[in-house]
């Protein structure tokens, strides 16, 4: 269980990044989820170098990336695509490791509507792959779980992280809608249950629609998720994942009453010192 409060993070949703980090420090926020896409990763050593400086700049906020890469799988059937796609996160992890980072998340199916094309073997040896080459590097990496395909399914999510070694981020938005949660063959439980370890950070806000993320209306939207967050040992980063302002600040005032409500004593203990 975790015995601190966690930290709370919001995206890097503003451009340039300085605007990032006056958001944060102004709303308390305590990091930055720095999402890499087609469109921000660097391509040459000069947006390298600029890119290192960025999050330099970012301190005192702790940064954590993110790998949105639509349509980007290791286990892809399609030739030369999983060799491609190890070979981009292989390049996130070098990349993470010059930033001074520490932690990844990415995915599996982000983009598709099916897994037809995927390979459940091909994808068990490339994230392996990237664990170990990670791992080399001091960098840890988490699979998310999204609202539908293999990790939407806790039993599929389970094997997927014992297999491959990975940890894992659990994002409470995709696991409310899981079409195995929505028809009650499983629990949102059932996602950290046999793994509580592995997880390392959470993605929080009420739930994904085809619109986008929903903001919760009141804590008890999300307190039952958020005392399951509550009880993992080391998932001490919360991603407040919406990329709008208000929901973003709706979002952070009912997360904030839940942590205040539950570690209050931990709060007043570190203010004291």
């Amino acid at each position: 269980m975790a015995l601190n409060p966690p930290k709370l993070a919001c995206c890097n949703f503003l451009s340039p990044a300085n605007r990032v980090k006056e958001f944060a420090l102004d709303h308390g926020f305590q990091g930055v989820d720095w999402s890499f896409t087609e469109d921000n990763l660097p391509r040459t050593q000069t947006e390298e170098t600029a890119l290192v400086k960025t999050i330099a700049d970012l301190h005192p906020l702790e940064v954590r990336y993110h790998c949105f890469f639509l349509n980007t799988d290791v286990g892809a059937l399609e030739p030369g695509e999983a060799p491609e796609a190890v070979n981009k996160f292989r390049s996130v992890c070098r990349l993470v490791s010059k930033l001074r980072g520490g932690v990844v998340t990415i995915h599996i199916g982000l983009g598709r509507d099916s897994t037809r094309d995927l390979s459940w073997e091909k994808t068990l040896v490339g994230i392996s792959s990237i664990v170990r080459f990670a791992a080399d590097l001091g960098i840890r990496v988490c699979v998310e779980n999204l609202a539908w395909g293999w990790t939407s399914r806790p039993d599929l999510f389970e094997k997927l992280i014992r297999k491959t070694g990975c940890r894992a981020t659990l994002d409470i938005g995709h696991a409310r809608v899981s079409p195995s949660v929505v028809d009650r063959f499983n629990e949102i439980d059932d996602f950290v249950s046999p793994h509580p370890e592995r997880i390392l950070n959470a993605h929080v806000y009420h739930e994904e629609t085809p619109e986008g993320h929903v903001p919760p209306d009141r804590l008890s939207d999300l307190e039952d998720r958020l005392l399951l967050l509550a009880g993992l040992p080391l998932c001490d980063w919360w991603v407040l994942e919406l990329r709008d302002e208000e929901p973003l600040l709706q979002t952070l005032r009912v997360v904030r009453e839940f942590v205040h409500s539950r570690f209050s004593g931990e709060i007043a203990r570190s203010a004291a010192y």
